[in-house]
This record gives structure tokens, C-alpha cells and sequence, in this order.
């Protein structure tokens, strides 16, 4: 049997090639949209794409199942109750698909989303035990999936679903059963995910927190708080992998706009994605770009601060940063890229427009206005959670998301300094809010770590 995990870093995104060389044969299971890896594999292996498996509808990643489909002409296959409409094989609770040497069961394990499904997987070379349990979005490395994301009105029902699938269908496996999830840490589809990329089932009997409850009612309990925020793509996720995704070759052409062109996009509403680092934007961006840079979780805060139908023009360095970026925005279903400043920051400054800065302070700095007693509105962009284990004295807390969202009551005309934690998603919410017609804002240089380490005081 030929088994290979793939991962999508950033959004934590985990696919799987299940197959057998000997009979030239292969399942993709939870592909990403950009679908190459699979077809390499294909092709170096001699194995025929046969089937392609979504375990559900996915609300983070845009699947390429229907790439692949594309392609390769093979089926597409979810369960048999999910709620698409397009053409799918459907999968049945029980059911079994043979592979060569490989064979795959369906189990129905609802919790995540109402239709999702786990694959029992078996390689008959080494005998008739189970060997690996591919389970979605229900059972992560040190977490489970969030019940939450098909609405407030069946949370009841999807925290029942969780219980049956974790504590009673699941129950009935050995603990030497190897644990394969959809994601891992940096995915926002669960609250605690490890970065290990697989487990045992046993394991996490005894280690995962959400799988140590003795009763349900306390588990529900558990179950019904506290999520992740939910990023503004996710419905759009879900609107277009119900409906089958749209194939790359039908999103807009790649366009490198001069100044002129650029502007003049931007003039009939697109919004600009500056991806360089929080320095470069610092010195000189123009106005009203976004500074969302490059890091793992680029993706994520795209979808926290962007709207899905945006039309999005960036600003990058290279042509190569700006391949980078196409490919994170269409793995979130963002499709409407109208091209990159041919020439990066420099073309625009040199055609003489107007360009906006964003003072960086240094925790030196900071430590200076409040011993001279200045008047500051210093704000803190972290989570909660991140607030309650320690911030810098004289802050006010207004996580990002809530920023993102309007919820804050801020003086345009005062100083605002932001931090978060090194600094990243403090440049996203001061070029927000620069954006949005606050003059003088600021973001403090390596944020709350750099304070911390400098020795100034910290409290909770």
C-alpha cells in the first residue's frame, strides 16, 4: 500500500494519496485546491487518480476536488446526505472501496458538520487489522473539531453528533490505531490542535483533554464555548465547495499594472494587499493598502479582514512573491486577483503619487511616554487570552477580530500605539484603521515580546 500525508502550511491543511503501485491505482483524500502534488505522484508512481474523497464541506480551504476531477476524469466522493449540488458518488456508512492492496471503509462521524465521514484504512499485505484511521475534521491531534460552523441552531445537535462519533462509534478501536487528521495547528476549524501531524488513537485517549470526560453534560459544557473567531471567508468556503469549486483556468488573468493602471483599479473599488514586511510598509506604502505579510497564517487573516468578493490587487517585491500570494488567496477561494504592481513600491513612488507612512515605536520609546506621563492610547490587538496572561500596563484590550469588525470606539484624532504579540497583526489593524481614517496610529516595534524582554513591567 502507498500512503503519503501532504501538508498545506498556514492553514493547517492536511490531504492524503492512499494507493497500491502494483494494481496502478490511487484515492486522494481532502485535497487542496492546487492540485499538482497529486498529479507528480500520479505520474512518479504509475498510480491512475481513481477517486477523489472530501471528508466534508470544508470551511477554511477551497477543495480540489474538482481539479482533479478536471484532469483525471476520476469520481468525486462524499457522503451521501451532504448537502452539494454537484455531481458526487455518494458514500455510505459501512461501505468499502478497494484499492489493490489498499482498502478504505466509510464511517459516518457527524460533529464537525452533520455529514462528515472517517476512513478506516487497511493494507491487506500486512493483514486484515485496521492500520489507520483518516478521521477529518472530528478528531484532531490533541483537540476535536468545532461543532459550530453550520450555525447557532443545530449547535445542540452537532455537540450530540461529537459525543457519539469521539465516545461511542470511535470507542470500539484499538489504541494502537495510528490517527490521521484534516488538520493540524494553524487551522482555525478546532481551538488547541498540536503541530504533531498524526497520533494514536490510544494516545489521545489519554492525552487529548477532549476526549477525558466522564459524562456527556460535561462535555457539552465544554463543547459550547469559546470558539475561534470565525474569518469572513469561511462562508464563503462553504457557498463554494457546496457548489463545486470553479476551476483555476476560469479565474482573471494575470496582469502586471503600471502605476496608472493600478490606481485606476483601485479608484473603481479594489482593495490592495501590501505583503511586504511591517518595516517596508512602515517607511512608505500607498494610501490605503493593507499590510497582511507573509507568514504561515497569511491566509487566515486574509479572510479575517477581507471581504471574499473583494476584487484584490498586491503589492510585492518579486514576481515569485506575487505567484506565493496567488496561490494562498485561491486556496480560500479569493479568485479575484486583478494582477501586482509591476515594479513594486518603487514604480509607484517614482511616478510621483502619494504614499502614506506608519511610525514604528520601540519598546524604549513607549517606556519614555508613559515615564513623562504623555498622553497615549495604547492599544493591545491580542486575543484574550493572550491578554489575561499578561500585557503592558496602561492598555486598553481590543482584539483585532473586533477591530476588523467595527467593534471599538476609538478618537480619530488621538495617538494610537497597537501591539499584539511580535507585531504582525498589530500592522494589520493600525494599516486598518489608517485605512479607515485614522491619521495617527503606530505599532510598537517586536510588540508585547519585545517589551517583555527589554525587562519593563508586565501585569495581569
Amino acid at each position: 500500500m502507498y500512503f503519503k500525508q501532504i501538508t498545506t502550511p498556514g492553514l493547517g491543511c492536511f490531504s492524503y494519496v492512499i494507493g497500491c503501485p502494483a494494481a496502478g491505482e490511487m484515492v486522494v483524500v481532502d485535497p487542496k485546491r492546487d492540485v499538482q502534488d497529486y498529479l507528480d505522484i500520479s505520474r512518479e508512481e504509475g498510480m491512475k487518480i481513481v477517486h477523489v474523497i472530501d471528508t466534508h464541506v470544508h470551511a477554511d480551504h477551497v477543495s480540489g476536488a474538482q481539479e482533479i476531477k478536471s484532469q483525471t476524469g476520476c469520481d468525486v466522493m462524499v457522503y451521501e446526505t451532504s448537502p452539494v449540488s454537484y455531481d458526487f458518488t455518494p458514500l455510505k456508512e459501512g461501505q468499502q472501496l478497494v484499492v489493490g492492496n489498499a482498502k478504505l471503509e466509510v464511517l459516518h462521524t457527524p460533529g464537525h458538520t452533520p455529514d462528515s465521514l472517517s476512513l478506516l484504512v487497511t493494507d491487506t499485505t500486512r493483514g486484515d487489522e485496521p492500520w489507520m484511521l483518516l478521521t477529518g475534521d472530528v478528531l484532531f491531534v490533541g483537540d476535536i473539531g468545532r461543532p459550530d460552523l453550520v450555525g447557532g441552531a443545530k449547535l445542540d445537535e452537532q455537540v450530540h453528533n461529537l459525543w457519539d462519533s469521539l465516545y461511542v462509534k470511535f470507542a470500539k478501536f484499538p489504541d494502537s490505531l495510528e490517527v490521521f487528521p484534516a488538520h493540524g495547528a494553524g487551522s482555525l476549524c478546532g481551538r488547541g490542535m498540536s503541530s504533531k501531524p498524526s497520533s494514536t488513537l490510544g494516545f489521545e485517549r489519554r492525552h487529548n483533554p477532549m476526549l477525558g470526560f466522564g459524562d456527556f453534560e460535561a462535555f457539552r459544557r465544554a463543547m459550547s464555548q469559546n470558539f475561534p473567531a470565525r474569518p469572513k471567508s469561511f462562508t464563503h468556503i462553504i457557498s463554494t465547495n457546496a457548489s463545486g469549486a470553479p476551476l483555476l483556468e476560469r479565474c482573471p488573468l494575470d496582469l502586471a499594472m503600471n502605476p496608472y493602471k493600478f490606481e485606476e483599479k483601485m479608484q473603481d473599488g479594489a482593495v490592495v494587499i501590501d505583503v511586504r514586511d511591517a518595516a517596508a510598509f512602515a517607511g512608505y506604502h500607498i494610501p490605503g493598502s493593507l499590510n497582511i505579510g507573509f507568514e504561515p497564517s497569511l491566509a487566515n487573516w486574509v479572510g479575517m479582514t477581507v471581504e471574499p468578493d473583494a476584487d484584490i490587487l498586491l503589492v510585492v517585491d518579486t514576481r515569485d512573491d506575487y505567484e506565493r500570494m496567488r496561490i494562498e488567496l485561491h486556496r480560500i477561494g479569493y479568485d479575484r486577483i486583478y494582477g501586482y504592481l509591476s515594479g513594486g513600491i518603487q514604480a509607484w513612488v517614482y511616478s510621483g503619487r502619494p504614499v502614506d507612512s506608519l511610525a514604528i515605536d520601540s519598546a524604549q520609546v513607549l517606556q519614555n511616554i508613559q515615564a513623562e506621563g504623555k498622553p497615549l492610547s495604547l492599544i493591545d490587538v491580542r486575543t484574550p487570552a493572550e491578554w489575561a496572561g499578561g500585557h503592558i500596563p496602561g492598555a486598553r484590550h481590543i482584539p483585532l477580530i473586533d477591530i476588523l469588525d467595527g467593534k471599538f470606539d476609538l478618537d480619530e484624532n488621538a495617538h494610537h500605539l497597537l501591539y499584539c504579540a511580535a507585531g504582525y497583526r498589530a500592522n494589520i489593524a493600525a494599516s486598518y484603521l489608517q485605512k479607515h481614517g485614522y491619521w495617527d496610529v503606530r505599532s510598537l516595534a517586536g510588540g508585547y515580546l519585545a517589551w517583555s524582554r527589554a525587562g519593563f513591567h508586565t501585569e495581569k
